[in-house]
């Protein structure tokens, strides 16, 4: 399946510049919502902070929140082991405070205010962050894995994607959690889905799915 698919080379600095103008011509709401997605090895942080930096420096107010931020209690991300694949799939994130914290105040008509970290994963314990406003017209990017095929609502979407050979070899102590980057693959094909998806074996040479859908 992926052997037939068209990438097209970019440097990342034209990938970035390519992702930020998608995403102002795309700007036609009072907010836009914008998901980098992909497995840690992918960076999905780095880029977002590329592109964020990019959008400001067009002059757009953005909001950068990382799904990390965002992750269930302990008690429950590991109620099935620390190790179990299928529930980094299914229960390490928090949907539900995703959804209503983050973005649905920036559905049309909503109030802008953003809760910019939830739960501190390292401690366990709630992140007692204050709401902040993002004005209209500005730009929320969230970057994380397993993020596609949730229903989450979404003005533009990125997908990073690793082919199995790399991913497999960069994912290091997370090893056990292949299963369900796999299953994502498998089940949701978030690299045809996202808006953007991109080739990343390779960082510092990129590929564009010149088949995305547009």
């Amino acid at each position: 399946m992926i052997g037939c698919m068209k990438f097209r080379p970019v440097s990342p600095d034209l990938l970035v510049d390519e992702v930020t103008e998608a995403i102002i011509t795309r700007s036609g709401d009072p907010w836009t919502r914008v998901a980098v997605d992909g497995a840690p090895p992918a960076d999905t942080g780095a880029f977002a902070d590329r592109v964020a930096e990019a959008l400001r420096l067009r002059g757009r107010p953005v909001r950068r929140v990382r799904a990390a931020d965002f992750l269930r209690p302990a008690s429950l991300r590991f109620e099935r082991g620390r190790t179990d694949p299928d529930s980094r799939y299914e229960d390490w994130l928090d949907v539900g405070a995703l959804t209503r914290e983050v973005l649905a105040p920036l559905d049309p008509g909503g109030s802008g205010r953003v809760l910019p970290t939830l739960w501190n994963a390292e401690t366990d314990r709630a992140s007692r962050a204050e709401y902040e406003t993002l004005p209209p017209g500005g730009v929320l990017l969230l970057d994380g894995e397993l993020l596609l095929g949730r229903g989450l609502p979404f003005e533009y979407t990125v997908h990073l994607w690793l082919s199995r050979p790399a991913l497999k070899r960069l994912l290091g102590d997370d090893a056990w959690a292949m299963p369900a980057y796999e299953r994502h693959h498998e089940q949701v094909r978030p690299l045809r889905m996202a808006k953007t998806g991109v080739r990343m074996d390779d960082p510092a040479h990129p590929a564009v799915l010149d088949d995305s859908p547009v």
